[in-house]
C-alpha cells in the first residue's frame, strides 16, 4: 500500500486513489469553506443554525437508502474482481434495484409529512419548506452512492472524486445565482436557496458519475458466474441490514443530540435566537475547520475497505496487518500535527475567516479531538473491510451515548463547554475500542 518503489498507479491503486480523493477532497473543502463564509454572512449565525437543523434528516435518509449499499457494493465488487473476471456489475444492479424504490418512498414520506417533521421532530416550523425541497435529493443521492460504490470496488477513485467536485461547484453556483439574480432573490428566501443548491448539486453529480459508467458498459462482455441475482441480493442485504441499522441507530441518536443541544443551551440560560446562533457557529463554522484534514483520512478509509476486503478474501492477513500498522502511524501523526495547529491558530482563524470570536474558541478547544477523530475514520474503514460491522455499531453506539450524557447533564449546567468535553470523551472512547478490536484480530501490538 505504502511502498513507493514504482510510480505505476496500477501497482499502487490504494496510494494513487488516496491521492486523487485527497486532492479533490481538499479542493472541495476549500470551496466549501468559502461557501460557508458566504452563507454565514448571507443569513447570519442564527440562519446557519436553522440550516444545520436539516442535517439529521439528511443523515437518516442517506443511511436508509445509500450508505449501506455503497459499502456493500464496494466490498462485493472488490471480492469478485479479486477472485475472477466474473460479472462485477451484478452487485451494482442489485443494489440499484433495491435502493432506488426505497429512496422514492422516503422522498414521498419526507415531502408529505414535512409539517410534522419540522414542527414536532426538529421543533422548528421554519424548516418545513426546506424539508420539501430537500426531499427531492434523496433518490439521486441513493443512485449516486451505488455508482460510487462500484467505482470504489474497482479502485477507480477518480470518478467519484470528480463527481464530488461537480456537486460542490453546482451547489455553490446555484446558490449564488439564486441570491444575486433580482427576480430569483425576491422569490426565494436565502436559506431555501441553499437547500435548492444542495438538491441540484446532488442531481448533477449523479448524472456526471453515470456517464463513465455507460462507457464502461459499452462493449462489456460478462463472464458467467455461479451465483444468481437472488443470491447476490442475499449477500448484499446481509451486509446492508447491519450497516443500515448501525447508521440509523446512530443517526437517530445524533438527531436527538442535534435537537437537544439547543434545548440544553436554553436551559443553561440562552434565549432561542442565541441558542441557535451558538449551535450554528459550532456546527457550521468551527467543525468544518476541524474536519478539513479529515479529507485525507476519509479518502484512505473509503479505499481501505475494498483493499482490506480483497486481501482478507485471499487470506493475506500479513498484508492486512501491515496496512493497518502504517495507517495508524500516518493518520496518528496527521492528527497530532493538526491538534497543535488548531490549538495555536484557532482563535485567529475564527476571527479572521468568520469574524466570530466564538468560532475561534470552539476551534481551539476542539483541536484536542484531532488525533482520535482522524484515527477513528480510518480504523472504521479497516474494520468494515474485515466484516466487523457489529463491532463498529456497538462501539459507535457507546461513544454517542456517552456524548449524549454530556448533552443532557453537562450542557444545562456549564453550557457548550460541557458539550466540548463530551465530544472529546466520545472520540477517545471510540478510538481505544477500535484499537483493542484490531489488536485482538490482527495482533497489532
Amino acid at each position: 500500500m505504502w511502498n513507493l518503489r514504482t510510480n505505476n498507479k496500477t501497482s499502487h491503486p490504494l496510494l494513487y486513489g488516496t491521492l486523487i480523493l485527497t486532492l479533490t477532497g481538499l479542493i472541495s473543502r476549500v470551496i466549501g469553506f468559502f461557501y460557508r463564509i458566504y452563507l454565514s454572512r448571507l443569513f447570519g449565525e442564527e440562519g446557519m443554525g436553522l440550516y444545520q437543523l436539516l442535517s439529521p434528516i439528511l443523515s437518516i435518509s442517506f443511511s436508509l437508502t445509500a450508505a449501506g449499499f455503497q459499502t456493500a457494493i464496494s466490498k462485493l465488487v472488490a471480492e469478485i474482481t479479486a477472485k475472477s473476471r466474473a460479472n462485477h456489475f451484478r452487485p451494482l444492479w442489485t443494489g440499484l434495484l433495491i435502493s432506488t424504490p426505497l429512496s422514492v418512498l422516503l422522498t414521498a414520506f419526507v415531502y408529505l409529512f414535512a409539517d410534522q417533521i419540522g414542527t414536532y421532530y426538529l421543533q422548528e416550523p421554519r424548516t418545513i419548506p426546506l424539508l420539501k425541497v430537500l426531499a427531492f435529493s434523496i433518490p439521486f443521492s441513493s443512485m449516486h452512492a451505488c455508482v460510487n460504490g462500484y467505482f470504489y470496488g474497482q479502485k477507480k477513485a477518480g470518478i467519484p472524486a470528480s463527481s464530488q467536485l461537480v456537486e460542490q461547484a453546482i451547489r455553490v453556483g446555484c446558490v449564488y445565482i439564486c441570491t444575486t439574480h433580482p427576480a430569483l432573490s425576491e422569490r426565494l428566501p436565502s436559506i431555501l436557496s441553499a437547500v435548492l443548491g444542495l438538491t441540484v448539486g446532488e442531481i448533477c453529480s449523479m448524472l456526471f458519475a453515470a456517464i463513465p459508467l455507460l462507457f464502461t458498459l459499452k462493449g462489456y462482455r460478462s463472464t458467467p458466474i455461479s451465483t444468481t441475482h437472488r443470491q447476490t441480493a442475499v449477500q448484499m442485504m446481509a451486509m446492508v441490514l447491519p450497516l443500515t441499522a448501525n447508521r440509523i441507530a446512530l443517526n437517530i441518536l445524533q438527531s436527538i443530540e442535534a435537537v437537544s443541544l439547543p434545548a440544553g443551551l436554553r436551559n443553561y440560560g440562552y434565549d432561542n435566537a442565541t441558542a441557535l446562533r451558538v449551535y450554528g457557529v459550532f456546527t457550521g463554522m468551527a467543525l468544518p475547520f476541524i474536519f478539513f484534514p479529515n479529507a485525507l483520512t476519509s479518502s484512505i478509509s473509503i479505499l481501505l475497505l475494498p483493499e482490506i476486503s480483497e486481501n482478507h478474501a485471499l487470506g493475506k492477513i500479513d498484508v492486512v496487518t501491515n496496512t493497518t500498522k502504517k495507517t495508524i502511524q500516518y493518520c496518528g501523526s496527521l492528527g497530532i500535527l493538526s491538534m497543535f495547529f488548531f490549538l495555536f491558530s484557532g482563535r485567529w482563524l475564527g476571527n479572521t475567516v468568520f469574524e466570530s470570536p466564538l468560532a475561534g474558541y470552539f476551534i481551539s478547544t476542539l483541536s484536542f479531538i484531532c488525533p482520535f477523530l482522524y484515527l477513528d475514520t480510518t480504523l472504521s474503514g479497516i474494520l468494515q473491510g474485515l466484516g466487523k460491522v457489529g463491532h463498529i455499531f456497538l462501539i459507535n453506539l457507546g461513544g454517542l451515548a456517552l456524548r449524549l450524557a454530556f448533552v443532557f447533564f453537562a450542557v444545562p449546567t456549564i453550557g457548550m463547554t460541557g458539550y466540548l468535553w463530551g465530544v472529546l470523551a466520545c472520540q477517545l472512547f471510540v478510538c481505544i475500542c477500535f484499537l483493542l478490536t484490531l489488536k485482538k484480530d490482527l495482533h497489532l501490538f
